[in-house]
């Protein structure tokens, strides 16, 4: 088996890290590089792997730079984004040029470089957005699927996308915002006591990354299949096994209901009723194809597919809920609760 070469953007990032430690158990890539543009963090993981992989400084707006630090790679993991929905409200200028151009220099500096796989780390967000962080995200999916339908052939690259939701843990997740309300004494903020999410660790979605590179053929979403919980069981499963830790009483940590943030869904969707007519189900993923298939020139056959049926949506208030006690025990296994309460 020839090796591959791979390259990790936003590597300082929860996704872009998690990849990392991943990639350090694979044996079939022979080289890897991590791009960031975030110096601290770089330096940080020079120090971690001890030369075991290649850092790179680099912007994702900045198509030059990258086509330099693409030569001669095989794959890239593109999860680099600005992923906050506040910020890129408040700064849209600067969500185009990193989400959307950002991804566009992507493709345009794999092309040159002649890379083969080309993956986008995607987003809930970009189901039916509310806002711009969400369109974006959706903006970089039809890239994807673009840069599949002008290439033409699958031997000149394979490029999609993959879109999962909530990673607990992550950086700017609810995790560690509960986390830190419960661990000064409370309290913990709900914006709505019936708010339902999808919700998955790093180990699954760094995972389920991998899984979708050996399956795509060019140009789908792979939506991964994801478990969905009430934000306010998982904020009272939180404040149980964590107040004791911090030498506090749960009973004694207040809950504050503060409604929706401007542009916030009470559930969370992967998966339209549109594109449920041009899906097919597989172990972990639904696959979204392109609506424009007949010009990819793919054949989009996978093993044990079927169709996902039609006018399914995929939300997570439709989902079955994991009560408190499922919600602990995801937690403990997910390495997110501490030591002594595994």
């Amino acid at each position: 088996m020839n090796k591959k070469n791979i390259v990790v953007t936003g590597c300082c990032g929860t996704i872009g890290h998690a990849l990392l430690h991943a990639l350090d158990e694979y044996p079939q890539y022979a080289n890897v590089l991590g791009i960031d543009n975030d110096e601290s963090g770089l330096f940080a993981l020079e120090q971690m792997f001890h030369g075991k992989f290649r850092f790179a400084y680099g912007d994702i707006r900045d198509r030059q730079r990258l086509e330099i630090l693409f030569g001669g790679m095989d794959i890239v993991l593109h999860t680099a984004a600005l992923k906050h929905v506040a910020s890129c409200e408040l700064a849209p200028s600067e969500a185009v040029k990193t989400n959307i151009l950002g991804v566009n220099n992507i493709i345009e500096a794999a092309r040159r470089a002649g890379v083969k796989r080309v993956l986008f780390t995607s987003s809930d967000k970009a189901v039916n957005p509310t806002n711009v962080m969400g369109t974006s995200k959706l903006m970089g999916e039809r890239l994807m699927s673009a840069a599949q339908a002008s290439s033409g052939s699958q031997e000149t690259g394979v490029f999609f996308s993959t879109r999962f939701g909530n990673v607990l843990g992550s950086h700017g997740s609810v995790f560690p915002l509960f986390q830190q309300q419960i661990a000064r004494g409370g309290p913990v903020t709900l914006t709505d006591p019936e708010m339902t999410r999808f919700v998955m660790n790093t180990r699954d979605a760094v995972r389920l990354v991998l899984e979708s590179l050996d399956l795509a053929r060019g140009g789908e979403v792979f939506v991964s299949k994801m478990r969905a919980l009430r934000i306010a069981d998982l904020a009272a499963v939180m404040i149980d096994c964590l107040a004791p830790h911090y030498g506090l009483q749960p009973k004694n940590i207040a809950v504050n209901v503060i409604g929706p943030k401007p542009g916030e869904k009470l559930y969370e969707e992967l998966l339209t009723e549109e594109e449920s007519h041009r899906s097919l189900q597989l172990a972990n993923f639904y696959v979204v194809l392109p609506a424009f298939r007949n010009l990819y020139g793919v054949d989009y056959t996978y093993e044990t597919a079927h169709p996902r049926g039609k006018g399914q949506t995929y939300r997570s208030h439709e989902q079955p809920l994991l009560n408190r006690e499922e919600i602990a025990v995801y937690l403990r296994e997910s390495g997110l609760l501490p030591r002594e309460e595994a």
